[in-house]
């Protein structure tokens, strides 16, 4: 005869009154310990949060935001996680907020502006005490949403535009201006861009742009452009570069949307012999440390992730100077590492 399966008793949720009998003191005492109220003394609150660990207890804080309508949570809205940018972003934001008593919730849009709509929705859905979303363009939909949000909304990495609120970037029209400059007084004149995730990379193509604007000053323009839709990868800067160089073999110099890309077509070209800087000068963008690795250094520029993610999350929790939350635009100033791939003048 079989037994029948054993089928454990439902867990029933912890409760503030359990945590109240285990600490010995009142249900009103613990809310006040565990939402950070004042009032209790040290001996009291070391005692509840004993219990509450002991216990394996976690607040709801949905239900203690039902009162204000708001939960300790910032929406964090990226387009890739595989990018090495935005980690560096993340990394900038936790360590502000950490103390804070906010909690952000990432994101991830894949650079698809449907999708960033559709993850804002669910975002604000919760009611997040603020928004850090990258780029200052959005469809229609997600820009009413932000507007009508009623928290603080910075966006973050760009400056080129109009923000809903607050916006911590860099100028990217200004960042391909300078390294543009650096290229032409280096002597180089038969140039090559590359790029990815164009033109859903809105801030790749304002680089573009403000690059090819300082070319033509000078009467130069773009002998050959190379894009590709899917993501950064040092395999696909190979092919790229290879592609391009069949293409266009009296190309001296090649600017990367990113320096992933960069990076692969630096290994190509050395793979193949070919004389960097002197024969083909290189450079990428983001200034990321993957290029400490590489036999040589790709001529690229810092683009202050991490100093983004820490202005923004400041922003998001009142620690800008004077406490002022919101209405603020920090524009941060990349620097050029000319590297070991464009020639020293």
């Amino acid at each position: 005869m079989s037994k029948a399966p054993f089928i454990p008793p439902p867990r029933r949720p912890l409760t503030l009154r359990d945590v109240s009998e285990a600490s010995g003191v009142s249900e009103m005492t613990v809310s006040r310990v565990l939402r950070s109220r004042g009032g209790v003394s040290d001996d009291t609150r070391e005692r509840v949060l004993t219990a509450a660990r002991e216990l394996g207890y976690v607040p709801n804080k949905i239900a203690g935001a039902l009162a204000s309508q708001r939960v300790n949570l910032v929406g964090v809205i990226i387009p890739s996680l595989s990018n090495m940018v935005f980690p560096e972003v993340l990394a900038g934001i936790s360590d502000v907020l950490e103390d804070t008593g906010l909690q952000p919730v990432v994101g991830v849009t894949h650079y698809s502006a449907d999708r960033g709509e559709s993850v804002l929705y669910e975002m604000l859905s919760w009611r997040p005490s603020g928004i850090v979303i990258a780029g200052l363009e959005h469809t229609p939909a997600a820009r009413a949403m932000l507007e009508a949000a009623g928290v603080p909304v910075v966006e973050i990495m760009d400056t080129d535009g109009t923000p809903v609120d607050s916006a911590v970037g860099i100028s990217h029209r200004r960042a391909g201006r300078q390294m543009a400059e650096a290229i032409l007084a280096a002597g180089y004149r038969r140039i090559g861009f590359l790029g990815t995730k164009m033109p859903d990379d809105h801030r790749a193509a304002k680089r573009m742009a403000g690059f090819e604007e300082r070319l033509a000053e000078d009467g130069i323009v773009l002998a050959d452009r190379e894009f590709y839709a899917g993501g950064s990868a040092l395999l696909k800067g190979r092919e790229m570069t290879a592609a391009m160089l069949e293409r266009t073999p009296d190309l001296d110099f090649l600017y990367y949307s990113n320096d992933m890309i960069g990076a692969g077509g630096l290994l190509w070209c050395l793979e193949k012999g070919i004389d960097v800087p002197g024969r083909l000068g290189l450079a990428g963008f983001n200034g990321v440390e993957l290029l400490d690795g590489l036999p040589r250094r790709l001529a690229t520029m810092d683009s202050c992730r991490r100093e983004i993610g820490e202005r923004a999350a400041e922003i998001i929790a009142g620690k800008r100077p004077g406490g002022v939350i919101g209405g603020e635009i920090i524009e941060l100033t990349p620097v050029l590492q000319l590297g070991d791939t464009i020639r020293k003048v």
